[in-house]
């Protein structure tokens, strides 16, 4: 039941003790703030981690090569491994029922291109028809690679938004038109984005078998790309791609006789790896993060259990007075318990206020690597302030229950 009475005077206690009752409050206030505008940090890493790894497949395997480091079966040391085609075409028909994507790759760096009187230099990339959905490219005009473009080696690419805008920025629509590549006539046939924003559109893709005969690179290839088919769980997708990344490390090595523990000449990347390394790191991070945030309301509690203990010491004679008056004990702990709870959630959910309002309006324009739009998810804002209350209702009790044991005679003699 609602009492007037009892409201009224934790009011004038209040009101006696602005400044003692201010303080008290801020540092549980604080210890709110601290704990959501780090647990919105933490979000905010785990968002920009999931957005870096958008630019690619999230279950991308990649094999590049280099030079071997290490004597093996009378070969020197320093010889230069290069990827084929053969390498390739083992791979895809050994494990055809493993794999959702998969391409071969032939690059070319700083290439010159022209358009009339523009020109500018850029990537080539020799790739499959898969490779969009490996690097997960969209498409602004037109279409990407397809299989008849490699088996006729055609004379066809496919250019991203920046290129468009730097070399056809006249041409809404540039489908249907010629570029000119080592000489050569190109028709374009898609222009692509990536998510990765510009710095992922300075390629130029066109068939790898075309890029392989136009730039004299024979049957040689600079990367090989896979990603395998989903398994039921992250952790069995883990162990797969694992395993298939030794296996593709042993057949190469075997096939081009490196020393099984050279770590140079065979190297592969699993994207799946990464996002299990980044994602324990920010778990990580949001532990420590939890653990900061609760020392900080932890330190608030007792800054309110204390005050409770000062007030309960200045009205010790009140309080043996109104037990000589028949007060029971339950009503002089509720006393003292409604003003720790009232201070606690007053001042706490002040804290949550400030700090989701602060996320919310400055969270989207921090632009940091690897952190993005800071949030934290309400209910879980909410309940650390139904627990902090609960805290209060704690660290209340205790000096209530100390001013509901005193006697009377004991309380009336105090000065």
């Amino acid at each position: 039941m609602f009492d007037i009475e009892r409201w009224q005077e934790i009011f004038d206690t209040i009101r006696k003790n602005k400044l003692r009752t201010f303080l008290t409050g801020l540092s549980v206030a604080s210890g709110i703030f601290i704990l959501v505008i780090l647990l919105g940090f933490g979000q905010g890493m785990q968002n920009g981690i999931a957005k870096e790894f958008e630019r690619d497949a999230s279950n991308m395997i990649g094999v590049w090569t280099q030079v071997t480091t290490k004597e093996y079966k009378g070969l020197n040391p320093g010889r230069v491994i290069q990827l084929r085609d053969e390498n390739y075409d083992f791979v895809e028909k050994l494990h055809s029922d493993k794999l959702e994507y998969k391409s071969p790759m032939y690059r070319v760096f700083n290439t010159s291109i022209n358009y009339g009187a523009e020109s500018g230099a850029y990537s080539i990339w020799g790739t499959s028809p898969d490779f969009q959905q490996l690097e997960n490219a969209f498409m602004s005009y037109g279409r990407f690679l397809n299989y008849n473009d490699n088996l006729q080696k055609g004379k066809v690419v496919v250019i991203s938004n920046k290129i468009h805008r730097e070399l056809l920025g006249m041409i809404e629509d540039p489908i249907g038109e010629h570029i000119e590549i080592s000489g050569l006539s190109f028709q374009i046939v898609g222009v692509y984005g990536d998510i990765g924003g510009d710095r992922e559109e300075e390629k130029i893709y066109m068939p790898v078998n075309t890029a392989q005969a136009v730039f004299n690179g024979a049957d040689r290839l600079n990367m090989m790309y896979f990603t395998l088919k989903p398994a039921e769980t992250f952790e069995q997708s883990l162990v797969e791609s694992t395993q298939f990344t030794e296996e593709l490390k042993s057949y190469l090595k075997q096939t081009h006789t490196v020393a099984p523990d050279d770590q140079s000449a065979i190297n592969t990347f699993n994207t799946l790896e990464n996002v299990q390394r980044f994602y324990n790191l920010t778990n990580g991070i949001r532990l420590f993060f939890w653990f900061v945030g609760i020392c900080t309301i932890i330190a608030g509690i007792v800054g309110v259990s204390n005050v409770m203990l000062i007030i309960v010491r200045e009205r010790t004679k009140e309080i043996g007075i109104r037990k000589a008056l028949g007060a029971k004990p339950i009503s002089v702990i509720g006393l003292i318990l409604h003003e720790a709870i009232f201070v606690t959630a007053v001042f706490g959910f002040g804290g949550l206020i400030f700090s989701m309002g602060l996320l919310e309006i400055l969270g989207p324009m921090v632009e940091v690597d690897y952190i993005l739009n800071p949030s934290i998810d309400f209910k879980v804002a909410l309940t650390t302030v139904f627990i902090l209350i609960f805290a209060g209702a704690l660290a209340g009790f205790f000096p209530a229950w100390r001013a509901a044991k005193i006697k009377p005679i004991v309380a009336l003699r105090d000065e």
